[in-house]
């Protein structure tokens, strides 16, 4: 057994050219590892055995961003706003629900 069930890490990287996008930009990635961390703690799913939510350097994928990377489960999300990150603490972090219209890597349709 893992020592966490799931560890996200939210990208808080900041490139050194201003022309490319960053995760960190005007502390987007920071912002989102306080609010879900508040949230998640307040919630009581933070701990041994259960989440863990760590501040990431470049994940490589900034200029798709901002973006978070879940494991075990390799989920990649991006998000735009509080919102999208109460959405992502409620349905995948607190009830193991994939919130599919934030996943960057979306499941092929079996048409």
């Amino acid at each position: 057994m893992s020592y966490y069930a799931k560890h996200l890490f939210v990208c808080t990287n900041r490139r050194d050219n201003p022309c490319r996008q960053s995760c960190g930009d005007n502390n987007v990635g920071a912002d989102a590892v306080d609010y879900l961390k508040g949230h998640a703690k307040a919630m009581g799913l933070m701990g041994v055995g259960k989440l863990r939510i760590s501040s990431a350097g470049c994940l490589g994928r900034c200029d798709e961003g901002p973006v978070m990377v879940l494991y075990p489960q390799g989920r990649w999300y991006t998000y735009v706003d509080e919102s999208d990150l109460q959405e992502i603490l409620h349905e995948e972090l607190a009830n193991d629900r994939v919130v599919t219209r934030l996943l960057m890597d979306k499941p092929e349709s079996s048409e």
